[in-house]
């Protein structure tokens, strides 16, 4: 115990209750053992909650100990989303201004090979047959006593899985809860939800890609990632569903292309091994 003002307020309780029983005097006999016990244990009481408090004092320096005013780290991903949807609008209507003035000035560029170019970068809207995936959490109800509860939600892993397969079968499109997946699409797992081009969603999952339905359907069936995402639905109750299309409405891509990487520090002089 280290504070100079708790030890003396100790010291000076201590003081007044051995005080106060040397003035009563000498207690009875029968009476001796209990008296002395109760002192000793209210005395010993006493310094415990003394110590108690002097810590929870050193130990908070004016902190706030009630967990309830932490910083909630999702709501701040919310925060941060709606701030992507609006950055995302913006580079929306820019790039639509820009493509008006290309199609103005006569560079002699070929509409073809633009229109070509566009369609490669997802950045026009897409008409076609294909393939819908949803995927959801199992229900609480299902937990079983001790299981892990990761092993009852979707990952970003899984929805990864599904991603690749049906590039891998020819998808000429894709969008993940109705926004369009490019190349450089990144998708993360943000407590219990999957952050995609910096907005967080909440299960159920939907994936939707235009291409031939026959190919799509024979890659999801061939991914050995799809297989022990099926095992899961089989065993814990994770949710699956898969539906062929005859036709899907795929929205342009409106988010940013360029490309953000590390970049080497400056190296700096080191010194000489001895």
């Amino acid at each position: 115990m280290s504070d100079p003002t708790l030890r003396d307020t100790l010291r000076a309780g201590l003081h007044r209750v051995r005080t106060q029983l040397s003035r009563r005097g000498a207690p009875e006999p029968h009476r001796t053992a209990r008296t002395v016990l109760g002192g000793s244990a209210t005395l010993a009481i006493c310094l415990l909650a003394g110590y108690l408090i002097g810590t929870s004092a050193s130990l908070a320096r004016g902190t706030d100990l009630r967990g309830g005013r932490n910083t909630d780290l999702i709501s701040l991903v919310h925060t941060g989303s709606q701030r992507n949807a609006v950055l995302a609008q913006e580079v929306s209507t820019t790039r639509a201004a820009v493509d008006r003035l290309a199609s103005r000035s006569g560079t002699g560029v070929d509409p073809a090979r633009l229109a070509s170019a566009a369609a490669a970068a997802q950045t026009v809207p897409l008409t076609g047959p294909g393939v819908s995936v949803m995927l959801d959490d199992a229900p609480s109800s299902v937990a079983p006593p001790g299981l892990d509860p990761d092993l009852l939600v979707v990952h970003q892993q899984d929805i990864q899985a599904f991603v690749n397969a049906l590039w891998e079968g020819g998808a000429e499109g894709m969008t993940i809860q109705g926004r369009r997946v490019i190349s450089t699409t990144g998708i993360k797992c943000v407590g219990n939800t999957v952050v995609l081009q910096g907005i967080p969603y909440a299960p159920p999952y939907r994936i939707q890609a235009v291409g031939d339905p026959v190919r799509l359907e024979a890659a999801l069936a061939a991914s050995p990632y799809v297989h022990n995402y099926q095992d899961y639905v089989a065993a814990y109750g994770l949710g699956y569903q898969e539906h062929r299309e005859d036709a899907l409405h795929l929205p342009a891509y409106t988010g940013g292309t360029e490309l953000a990487y590390a970049k080497p520090l400056t190296p700096t002089a080191t010194a000489s091994p001895r």
